[in-house]
Parts: C-alpha cells; sequence; structure tokens
C-alpha cells in the first residue's frame, strides 16, 4: 500500500506522513516505510553546492544527481557514508533546492529512485509530486496546504534559519511561485486528490482526520 502526500513547504506533510509510517499498518499487517522526495533533492543540492556545482546547470548537476550516492539506511537519509538529514534545511540549501529539482533530468533520477525503494513495501511517501507524477495510482492521496504566513511561523519557530520572520515569508512566497511553474511535476492539486488546508489546526488533528479517511 502507497500513501502519497504533497503540498508546499511548511504545510506539516512531513511530520504527519511521518506519523503515519510510524502508526499504520498495511492491509498485510506489515510496517510502513517514510520516504522523502524533498530530502533527496536537498541532498543532491548539498553534494553540489559541496562541489561547488551551480545548482542552476542543468548538465552537471544531471550529471552529479545520476552518480550521488544518496541512500537510504535503517530509515535515515545518508549522501555516501554520512548522515545529512541535520544538515538539509539550513538557508543556503532552502535557496537553491528549488531551482535544482525544477531541472527535469533531475526529476527523472530521483523520482525513479523513490519508486524503486518503494516497490514491494507499504510506504508513506512525501514529497512536491508524490501524488500526480510518482504515485498517481496511490490508495491514498493527499495535499496539504496552509497560508504563507502560518507556514513562515512554523519555519520561523524551528529555529534553523537565520532569516526574519518577514524574511522567511518573501522566501516562501517565491519558492512557491517556482514550484508552480516547473517544466514537469509542478506543485498542483491532481484530480482525486484529498485537499487540506492545516492553517488552523494542530497536528493531532490533521493526523486524526487523515486517519478517518484511510480507515
Amino acid at each position: 500500500m502507497v500513501i502519497a502526500i504533497d503540498g508546499p513547504a511548511g504545510s506539516g506533510k512531513s511530520t504527519i506522513a511521518k506519523m503515519l509510517a510510524q502508526n499504520l499498518r498495511g492491509n498485510d499487517g506489515g510496517p510502513f516505510t517514510y520516504i522523502n522526495s524533498g530530502n533527496l533533492y536537498r541532498a543532491i543540492t548539498l553534494g553540489c553546492l559541496r562541489q561547488g556545482i551551480d545548482p542552476r546547470d542543468p548538465e552537471r548537476v544531471t550529471e552529479y544527481a545520476k552518480k550521488a550516492p544518496v541512500m537510504y539506511k535503517a530509515g535515515r537519509l545518508y549522501l555516501g557514508d554520512e548522515m545529512v538529514e541535520p544538515l538539509l534545511h539550513s538557508d543556503d540549501i532552502d535557496r537553491a533546492v528549488s531551482p535544482l529539482s525544477a531541472i527535469v533530468p533531475v526529476r527523472h533520477v530521483v523520482n525513479d529512485h523513490v519508486r524503486n525503494i518503494a516497490r514491494g513495501l507499504n510506504a508513506v511517501v512525501e514529497g512536491r509530486d508524490m501524488t500526480t507524477v510518482v504515485f498517481p495510482g496511490a490508495e491514498y492521496r493527499f495535499y496539504l496546504d496552509a497560508s504563507n504566513r502560518e507556514r513562515a511561523k512554523r519555519r520561523f519557530q524551528q529555529g534553523v534559519s537565520r532569516l526574519s520572520l518577514e524574511e522567511i515569508e518573501k522566501s516562501i512566497a517565491q519558492r512557491d511561485a517556482t514550484d508552480r511553474n516547473k517544466e514537469e511535476g509542478s506543485l498542483m492539486v491532481g484530480p482525486g486528490v484529498i485537499y487540506l488546508d492545516t492553517s488552523d489546526l494542530t497536528l493531532s488533528q490533521v493526523y486524526d482526520k487523515l486517519v478517518e479517511i484511510i480507515h
């Protein structure tokens, strides 16, 4: 079984996807694996920045993405031998990941990787185009959203950005514009996808709503 979750940054999809994966069981009684496609793009972005590759250079980024040593080990994301999850939400990564993830061949590389990881598993997958491009036939498809202001507040409260609340909100708006206008895999609510605005909901309330639908 695949549960696919889309939505913009700060909508709560990562936290909710983790909660679902930790607590649900598939029709076969087996556990769920959590897969975050956004972190795969961020890990590739981190590798590019470390090697001095411009994240807007399609040829060099694609060449790196095809050979990037990105993998999951025991549910954690590694770049080579380094567990990189704590490094993936810096301001530098935030600025670079959107143009990098708009490169179509890179999207193909990451999407194939996500499908390969999920093959034969019960999986909760989340990212920009999980419900529309990668798993359009998933048993359950959700799009989580929230206002720009609320998403900026959530990001600000994480304490990982050096930007002010207003600067974060501006950055979010710019990133959304890029994501909605991608040549492939743009940010959108696909046909048949269940939409939920989380602006005024707690994480527990969002989780309960999704579990109710799944059950």
